[in-house]
């Protein structure tokens, strides 16, 4: 889902119809309701996106717009790169993502993607990339369970026996053991759009999302749970 593109990493929406926007998250903090109650939400700035090219099926099989996030310095650009915004007549941007268009749906080159697009209290799906946590064990991998801590047990945290007797001798593939844990393309579904504050291009969301501070994130309405 994720993949680079002429200014940098591009993130790239395969979902018809659905309305979204690229931004970095800033952090959680908390906020209070009308009520009175105390609601978690995670901030991210999303920066108005620019449409940088526009996809047909005529042209590339299938319809989708090509947006871009992030102002990338001109100095910073090769040529190619900079031929490719100049044909659209689009400013340069780092990152680039698309957006797979439904039935009726219709975008220029050079318009704007904006939180103010969004609607208060709807939900949403963001995706992110996870923390990298580099190698780890089986038991904070996966949950195993450790092995005894008395009586001489020699074997405590270790995965046990993976392929012992004679069948099948040898390590299924896909067996869950130690390994790199983390840095995966993670999307947390049918969160709420608690607030959006447009001055400062940002969006308030209930709960938690993928992601370091600073990581890029995609928002974009729910695909399930939408009412």
């Amino acid at each position: 889902m994720i993949a680079k593109g002429p200014g940098g990493g591009a993130i790239r929406c395969k979902e018809a119809g659905m309305k979204t926007i690229i931004g970095k998250k800033v952090g959680m903090t908390q906020i209070f309701s009308e009520e009175g109650n105390l609601i978690p939400v995670t901030v991210v700035e999303a920066v108005p996106n620019t449409v940088t090219q526009i996809k047909t099926v005529e042209t590339d099989g299938y319809n989708a717009v090509q947006v871009g996030y992030d102002d990338l310095k001109e100095h910073r650009a090769i040529k190619p790169v900079k031929g490719h915004f100049a044909k659209w007549e689009a400013p340069l941007k780092k990152r680039l993502f698309e957006i797979r268009l439904g039935e009726g749906e219709t975008y220029e080159a050079g318009q704007t993607i904006t939180v103010e697009d969004f609607e208060e209290g709807v939900k949403i799906d963001v995706t992110g990339i996870s923390k990298g946590k580099g190698t780890q064990g089986n038991i904070k991998r996966h949950g195993h369970h450790r092995g005894p801590m008395t009586h001489g047990s020699k074997h405590k945290r270790l995965a046990g026996a993976l392929a012992a007797g004679t069948y099948p001798s040898r390590v299924f593939k896909g067996n869950a053991g130690p390994g790199r844990m983390g840095n995966e393309t993670v999307t947390v579904q049918n969160l709420e759009l608690i607030k959006i504050v447009p001055e400062r291009n940002a969006l308030l969301i209930k709960g938690a999302v993928p992601g370091k501070r600073g990581g890029i994130v995609r928002v974009r309405y729910a695909v399930k749970g939408q009412k």
